[in-house]
């Protein structure tokens, strides 16, 4: 398997070298040469088969060969070593757990495999790697988590100023080592902005061997399919595809299921469940792109304003817009639906919605409500703890700090202040 970029003006690559660049000499995301067909005996036999069988399967394609089965086993095993339920909320509504990881957030996935391919790519080699990363809130902690102590590799984080929650932000900031965590007087795109230029400054690249942990990184990206074959296992009516919503951002993780229904797995239709930024639902109305300026809200991992993977998602379409509009749509909602929809699902069910799943849960009400047949589930990515004062308000209810966490909320910040400044970012990396 082989990778090539979408701005198709750098050369092809192997699925090693795109996962050590992060990105294409070009500035283009990489993306495979092909789709691989899933295999009908693995959709056949799914819930018979063990979560690491499933997600070696999937990603061996991908991997082409460049990690032995033996080691990539030992890899997708680490990966996926914690629970992904899938708990019925409503008779039509589940949600796909995805917190249960050592970081409670989905990014887990992505960033265990990540950090320990790349870790098993450099063991042998003498360079020094620098992780450069932004993150609107769940990201930083799952690659600082994931890359702790990995010989040969340094992280350095860019996070927005007060753009994440207090569990964010110590999952960012208290680790130390070998990670750094940056406070950029910003927003994402800012930081995202600022790391996009680190990539092609000559001098930043003459210096540091740079690679990226956002999603635009296939390492990223691609093991992000797992959970939803781990949906489907557990999803009871096999003769109705569900209907999935995920709340989206910068449109990875629902790139990933898309890319898992582009090669066979039984899924209907998709829904982006988006929040005040609404770049995506608005090309889809309007076939015009027009990425703007992200505004803060409750839901901050979702506050991008020029979502870098949706490129990958119309190349999964072939450019064609009516052909995507088949299968995505996608809904804007406020963070006063959102309080209301977290609130009326706490009164209803018992069952405690984050910002982001609550997005997704009310724009999956919307879609069923005019889709009377259909059923499916919402990715829930980020455990409620992570935004006490919005779960707090909608619920009355004060959200416990899992065990897991408590120590590490006691350790200190330690973050540098930094101005959306390339200049200044610049001067760091080469200091």
């Amino acid at each position: 398997m082989n990778y090539y970029s979408l701005n198709h003006k750098a050369p092809v690559v192997n699925f090693k070298e795109a996962a050590i660049r992060g990105q294409a000499p070009d500035k283009g995301l990489y993306f495979p040469e092909r789709l691989p067909a899933i295999d009908k005996e693995l959709i056949k036999n799914i819930e018979v088969t063990g979560e690491a069988e499933i997600a070696f399967r999937v990603i061996k394609p991908y991997v082409g060969g460049t990690i032995p089965d033996d080691a990539l086993y030992q890899i997708v095993s680490e990966t996926v070593n914690f629970p992904f339920p899938l708990q019925s909320i409503t008779d039509r509504i589940a949600a796909l757990e995805l917190f249960h990881g050592p970081t409670l957030a989905f990014k887990d996935v992505g960033a265990r495999f990540m950090s320990r391919c790349l870790g098993y790519f450099l063991k042998d080699e003498k360079k020094h790697v620098t992780v450069l990363v932004a993150t609107s809130g769940d990201t930083g902690g799952a690659v600082a988590s994931g890359f702790y102590g990995v010989e040969g590799i340094d992280v350095v984080i860019l996070y927005p100023k007060n753009r994440v929650s207090p569990v964010q932000e110590k999952q960012l900031t208290a680790l130390g080592k070998n990670i750094t965590a940056l406070e950029v007087n910003g927003n994402f795109d800012d930081c995202q902005r600022l790391v996009k230029q680190a990539f092609i400054d000559k001098d930043i690249n003459a210096k540091r061997f740079l690679t990226s942990a956002n999603s635009i990184n296939v390492a990223r990206w691609l093991p992000q399919q797992f959970y939803y074959f781990f949906a489907y296992k557990q999803w009871q009516d096999k003769q109705t595809a569900p209907v999935v919503t995920v709340p989206s951002g910068n449109f990875g993780n629902i790139c990933a299921g898309l890319l898992a229904k582009s090669t066979g797995l039984p899924l209907g239709h998709f829904i982006a469940a988006c929040n005040a930024n609404d770049v995506v639902p608005s090309f889809l109305q309007t076939a015009h792109w027009e990425p703007k300026k992200a505004v803060a809200t409750l839901s901050n991992a979702m506050d991008v304003g020029d979502p870098s993977n949706f490129v990958r998602i119309m190349q999964l379409f072939d450019q064609l817009l009516l052909q995507l509009k088949t299968t995505l749509s996608a809904e804007s909602i406020s963070d006063a639906a959102t309080i209301n929809t977290i609130k009326d699902v706490f009164d209803t069910t018992g069952y405690v919605l984050d910002p982001h799943g609550a997005v997704a849960f009310k724009a999956m009400e919307n879609y069923l409500a005019e889709h009377q047949q259909s059923k499916g589930f919402i990715l829930e990515t980020a455990h409620p703890v992570k935004f006490p004062d919005a779960v707090q308000q909608a619920t009355g209810k004060e959200v416990r700090v899992p065990e897991a966490l408590q120590s590490l909320m006691q350790q200190p910040k330690h973050a540098i202040a930094m101005q959306p400044d390339f200049e200044m970012f610049k001067s760091y990396l080469l200091g």
